[in-house]
């Protein structure tokens, strides 16, 4: 897909919030650090919309995209950071929980992990808490670029059998270095649309 516009339309933390235009919306969810906003900014083709930090438990809010005026992206916290306070978290959780159980406008979630590591307990735990809610989900495995070639293969196997993959849920190998997997991603995007 080629994006011409791209902009943020509210950071949000509770449902009254929510913009109400109507578009698809596409959620983003991942473990604190594993490269959400750089998988954000390399599918829109901008360098810093979703801002990118070395400080993991940045995203506190729920931060809506509007690409193309045709969809919305829905960046959500990044979950499993331990340096975040228990309330905090627990009102991070009722937040995402809130979104993930009552957004109509939501089409799928894409789930983001780290491809050279075996998903965490967390990780897990959000898979299932997805599927709990009957969502579709794209599983983005990030940083292939720092996996040797050969390996790829069996470190997507791994990711599979460790979320152990619903039927009909994809899983996309991803680098923001290089854009790999950018146009599968879209390709899967665009088909729940």
């Amino acid at each position: 897909m080629k994006v011409t516009n791209a902009e943020i339309v509210i950071s949000a933390v509770k449902k009254e919030q929510y913009p109400d235009e109507g578009l698809p919306e596409i959620a983003l969810a991942g473990r604190s650090n594993v490269g959400k906003s750089s998988f954000i900014n390399k599918l829109i083709n901008r360098k810093n919309l979703a801002r990118t930090s070395s400080k993991p438990g940045k995203t506190q809010t729920l931060n809506f995209y509007r690409i193309n005026d045709r969809i919305m992206f829905t960046d959500v916290p990044g979950y499993g950071y331990a340096k975040v306070s228990k309330t905090e978290r627990e009102k991070w959780g009722k937040m995402m929980e809130e979104y993930f159980q009552a957004r109509e406008e939501l089409r799928m979630t894409v789930m983001i992990v780290d491809l050279r590591h075996t998903p965490t307990k967390d990780d897990i735990m959000m898979y299932n808490f997805l599927k709990y809610f009957e969502l579709k989900v794209m599983v983005v495995a990030t940083k292939m670029d720092k996996v040797k070639k050969a390996q790829v293969q069996k470190h997507l196997k791994i990711v599979r059998k460790e979320l152990n993959l619903a039927e009909g849920d994809e899983l996309i190998g991803f680098s923001a270095e290089t854009a790999q997997g950018k146009d599968e991603a879209w390709k899967v995007i665009k088909s729940v649309l």
